[in-house]
C-alpha cells in the first residue's frame, strides 16, 4: 500500500521515522542513556520521538504508539552517517 503513487508522503513519514540526526554511533547512543539515567529520548527527523532503553544486552527503542524495536546491528557506516537495523518497524502516533 505505501509503495503507491499516492501514498508517497505516508511513505516518506514512515522511513523518516528511521532516521535520527547525527552521525550517533552506538557508544554514543549507550552514552545518552547512561546520561539520562536508563533512557535517552531521540527526535526522528520526522519530528517524533523515540525513548531508547538498555534492556538486559539489547537496546530497545519504544516509539510513540508504545511499540519496541530491538537494535540488532549497530554502527554500519554509509556515506550518510550510520546505521543500526532495528527488528521492527517503529511508528509515529
Amino acid at each position: 500500500m505505501l509503495l503507491k503513487p499516492e501514498n508517497k508522503s505516508k511513505l516518506a513519514s514512515v522511513l523518516t521515522y528511521h532516521v535520527v540526526a547525527g552521525n550517533l554511533d552506538s557508544k554514543a547512543i549507550i552514552a545518552a542513556i547512561t546520561k539520562g539515567k536508563g533512557s535517552a529520548t531521540l527526535t526522528t527527523v520526522q519530528g517524533g520521538k523515540l525513548v531508547g532503553k538498555i534492556v538486559g544486552k539489547d537496546v530497545v527503542l519504544t516509539d510513540e504508539k508504545g511499540n519496541k524495536a530491538k537494535v540488532t546491528a549497530v554502527d554500519i557506516r554509509s556515506s550518510n552517517g550510520v546505521i543500526h537495523i532495528v527488528d521492527a518497524v517503529v511508528l509515529s502516533k
